[in-house]
């Protein structure tokens, strides 16, 4: 099969036609495309020049990458509204994962926008970490014809609130590119603020492009909204009310865990979930906490204001931005200053310390302002539709512990732990994981890394690859604190076994010894047959805690391809850069 040559960006085609037609160009023979240009002279002959108007040559459209940088998938999801509402305001829009780019690709483009999260602390969400590694490094390319502008996500729980957009929009500047339009940080309720940013960044670089347009008064409308779906579209703003048919705490009585396997009904809902995404569930508050914020505010909401506070506002937890506000509004002289209002937010310290330490009388519309939106929780889906049919699987870990002489509680986890029962409905909605999907090829090797809850979607894994016949060998790495009592699926993982769907299962309970044993003690053991699978082109995932686990799993990975495969520790974290650009490390983290 030839090279074929592709349409440009200037044929006189929309921008999805001309990426469907340059998908066929990829795939033809030279036979089939002389029989093609054949044809179209033939129906060109018959029909003859008078029956088709000639048209004016078409504009030429100005060429917009949008260059994503996501986590949970929320800046993937706005790129793609924006490359749409970019398309309808005249752009000739492209989207890009800054997983399969580096800034080198940036150098020949001209228009360029950023949306970019922030993960945990200030990092960069993990696809993106190649890149911004080398758009800091000393060679990185300059940049002086590109004009570019940067929406950047983030948590302001974090102290540094959407780090990694602030860096990006910091360092494309420094390259010699030119801003656009002035970045915005986002919250969690990102819509509004999004909007208004891809509404000036578009009219910008179009008046950028066209001067004289921009004179004679031109306007570009934005349309951000959603491509109509044919069913139902359930999201944050219209859940779908799943009713919930089993709960099971699966630790024994003794353990020092709570961990609830939880069914729900997703009859009528229409979601078709894959093994790897995510089931967004909106929480309600602790009723207590919610009487305790009224008595030391002195609110007495009324009733749309009782409904906020019960599940729409996040009343737990607190912000440098929330101090600042509260002491602006009240006075309070204790937290006049920066550094009074950061010593005062250390960790455990929630919305009631603020409001019980500091205590002022407020009206509900203070309080009200001083509250933000009550974000959503997502919990990895531990089911395949294949073997459960309409409903969905949720491994939930009940949230409780003791700081600053409170008792406190996992918002959505001790909502479903104590106050929901099988009969009572939750909000849910899907949220899609496309980065943490099995792998195409059913004959490929597995390998899953997930202690805890991080094992939840391997068991929907399983149940996919043992549904479709899949012949790739399947291998679990699982730990937890004691067998006896926190073996969470004990007796599913050992018929697997006995059945052949799971060819290995290695286990790590870090409490039944003096020393404590995990998951990568138990991979390091493995190392000659675990090296042998990732030679033989198997897929590697690892889902659970962020800030130890995944480090220590992929130090011990690193360690285990530098061992067995004779070369340094840098050649060993390229290749599995390598693995994850090849979509075979996949992780899920939080």
């Amino acid at each position: 099969m030839q090279s074929q040559a592709l349409l440009p960006a200037t044929a006189p085609f929309a921008a999805d036609q001309i990426t469907q037609l340059n998908r066929v160009m990829k795939t033809i023979t030279q036979a089939q495309r002389q029989w093609l240009a054949g044809f179209l002279a033939g129906v060109e002959a018959i029909s003859g020049p008078q029956a088709v108007p000639s048209a004016p040559p078409a504009a030429r459209k100005q060429p917009l990458t949008i260059l994503y940088a996501t986590e949970s998938g929320n800046a993937e999801s706005l790129a793609g509204r924006a490359r749409q509402a970019a398309a309808r305001a005249g752009f000739a829009a492209k989207v890009l994962d800054m997983a399969d780019v580096t800034p080198a690709d940036l150098a020949g483009l001209r228009n360029l926008l950023v949306i970019a999260s922030t993960w945990g602390e200030g990092d960069p969400p993990q696809r993106a970490a190649s890149f911004m590694k080398a758009l800091f490094a000393p060679d990185a390319p300059r940049l002086p014809d590109l004009r570019f502008s940067v929406l950047a996500l983030g948590d302001r729980a974090y102290v540094n609130f959407c780090e990694t957009g602030r860096q990006i929009d910091a360092r494309l500047a420094d390259l010699g590119a030119t801003p656009i339009a002035a970045r915005i940080d986002c919250d969690l309720d990102f819509e509004t603020p999004a909007k208004q940013w891809l509404d000036g960044a578009l009219h910008d670089l179009a008046a950028a492009a066209d001067p004289a347009a921009e004179e004679a008064g031109a306007v570009i409308h934005v349309d951000f909204a959603r491509t109509p779906a044919a069913g139902p579209v359930w999201d944050r703003s219209t859940p779908f009310a799943a009713e919930i048919t089993e709960r099971v705490n699966l630790n024994g009585s003794r353990s020092t865990a709570e961990t609830w396997h939880i069914e729900l009904s997703l009859e009528g809902s229409g979601i078709a979930y894959e093994p790897g995404d995510a089931l967004a569930m909106l929480p309600r508050n602790e009723p207590s906490l919610i009487e305790a914020i009224s008595r030391a505010t002195g609110v007495v909401p009324d009733a749309a204001f009782a409904e906020s506070l019960a599940g729409k506002l996040d009343i737990t937890t607190l912000t440098r931005p929330m101090i600042a506000s509260y002491a602006g509004l009240t006075g309070e002289q204790r937290l006049s200053d920066a550094a009074a209002q950061a010593a005062f937010l250390v960790a455990g310290r929630q919305v009631i310390d603020l409001f019980e330490t500091f205590p002022h009388r407020l009206t509900q519309e203070q309080l009200a302002g001083l509250l933000r939106p009550l974000p959503p929780r997502s919990y990895s889906i531990a089911s395949s539709r294949k073997a459960v049919d309409e409903a969905a699987h949720l491994l939930v870990a009940a949230v409780r512990y003791a700081a600053h002489g409170r008792a406190r509680h996992g918002v959505a986890s001790v909502d479903l732990a104590d106050r929901r029962r099988a009969g009572a409905t939750v909000d849910v909605f899907l949220k899609p994981n496309q980065h943490f999907r099995l792998p195409a090829d059913p004959s490929r090797k597995v390998i899953m890394v997930g202690p805890g809850t991080g094992v939840a979607p391997f068991r929907g894994f399983l149940q996919e690859r043992e549904a479709i016949g899949a012949t790739g060998g399947n291998w679990l790495f699982f730990g937890s604190r004691n067998y006896t009592h926190d073996f969470l699926y004990q007796l599913e993982w050992q018929d697997w076994l006995q059945r052949g769907t799971l060819s290995h299962l290695d286990v790590a309970f870090s409490r039944d010894q003096p020393e404590k044993v995990y998951v990568q003690h138990r991979m390091w053991e493995q190392r000659q047959r675990l090296y042998a699978w990732v030679e033989d082109g198997a897929h590697v995932y690892v889902c659970g805690d962020a800030k130890a686990m995944a480090k220590d799993v992929h130090a011990t990975l690193a360690r285990v391809i530098a061992d067995q495969g004779g070369v340094s520790r840098e050649e060993a974290e390229a290749r599995l850069d390598a693995m994850a650009r090849e979509r075979r490390y996949l992780r899920d983290v939080y």
